[in-house]
């Protein structure tokens, strides 16, 4: 008779659990698309809601019912387009061909540039060298509740599969101000890469499930019964031991874009519970999402996005808590 045990506690794919570095995390994946245009937005996380909509889709079993859910409220200010970076191939990857600004000294001094080497305008010499393109973008949390002045600045893809119209695009739109309903529209499919909630030091039992013992096992109840074989004679790295929980960069593939919307339908008197009010446009996503309110949130167009494309009436909603 096979020997009885549990199966292994804590996926090995999220070591290291450590804190993150930052809360504008790198996004190091962008999916490919015909069209040119950004590929990602990013916001400030605000809050939750309900949401009642019309179930459409021909296989759901609430076809033609009220469904209710709910909602996470990302405010997305306008990001401001400064720069635009190029990238070749190589026989050891893909490798950065140089930084090209706006001409405008005004657009380049809020992003912070001191000294532009290259304008947006010499992206043409090296048509022929380009793999693929990327934009620096300015966030603006000054037009939100969340107290910051200074914006982060992002690296956002650009979608296209001809280099001569990606080039043409993003000439246009380096120096000028993006919104929102620019990039995403209602039904799309978004992964969601922020920061999770840091919940400090904790033990094995919080950071990996470990069952508690009896009371008379050991003296000791909430610990691993032993971390690990006789042979190696050593504690391996894979050992269920206490550390960090939380404050981990996490990403979450495809969230449902449920609704986008102004500033006036969303706002309670008073604002949202330790947020504030939002002041500008907002994305509403299907469920939970990692993060703190307040904490940069980065979406970009799904990697492994579903067939086919959900098109949600919305019939109400609540104001966000």
């Amino acid at each position: 008779m096979p020997k009885a045990h549990s199966s292994r506690k804590g996926s090995l794919a999220f070591r290291p659990r450590k804190r993150a570095s930052t809360h504008n995390g790198r996004i190091r994946t962008w999916p490919g698309y015909s069209k040119p245009c950004l590929l990602g937005f990013a916001g400030y996380k605000a809050g939750m809601l309900h949401v009642i909509y019309n179930e459409t889709h021909p296989t759901s079993p609430n076809k033609g019912k009220e469904v209710m859910i709910a909602g996470t409220v990302v405010e997305t200010p306008p990001l401001l387009v400064y720069g635009v970076r190029a990238y070749k191939h190589t026989p050891y990857g893909k490798k950065l061909i140089g930084a090209f600004f706006a001409k405008d000294d005004a657009v380049l001094k809020r992003a912070g540039v001191k000294k532009a080497k290259s304008m947006v305008d010499e992206l043409d010499k090296h048509k022929e060298q380009i793999c693929e393109l990327r934009v620096l973008a300015l966030t603006n949390p000054s037009l939100t509740t969340t107290g910051k002045k200074r914006g982060e600045r992002i690296e956002l893809g650009v979608g296209g599969s001809k280099i001569d119209e990606m080039v043409e695009y993003v000439k246009q739109i380096v120096g000028k101000e993006i919104n929102v309903g620019d990039v995403f529209s209602k039904g799309d499919y978004v992964d969601v890469i922020g920061v999770t909630k840091g919940k400090g030091w904790q033990g094995v039992v919080k950071r990996f499930g470990v069952a508690i013992q009896r009371r008379k096992a050991t003296g000791v109840r909430r610990h691993v019964g032993n971390l690990g074989s006789w042979h190696p004679p050593v504690v391996e790295y894979t050992a269920l031991q206490a550390g960090q929980v939380g404050y981990h960069k996490r990403t979450v593939l495809n969230n449902l874009i449920v609704d986008l919307g102004e500033n006036s339908d969303i706002n309670q008197k008073g604002g949202l519970l330790h947020y504030g009010v939002v002041k500008t446009k907002y994305v509403v996503i299907k469920g939970s999402i990692p993060g703190a309110k307040k904490r940069l949130i980065k979406l970009r167009r799904a990697l492994r996005k579903p067939d086919s494309k959900r098109e949600l009436k919305v019939t109400y909603k609540s104001k966000a808590v």
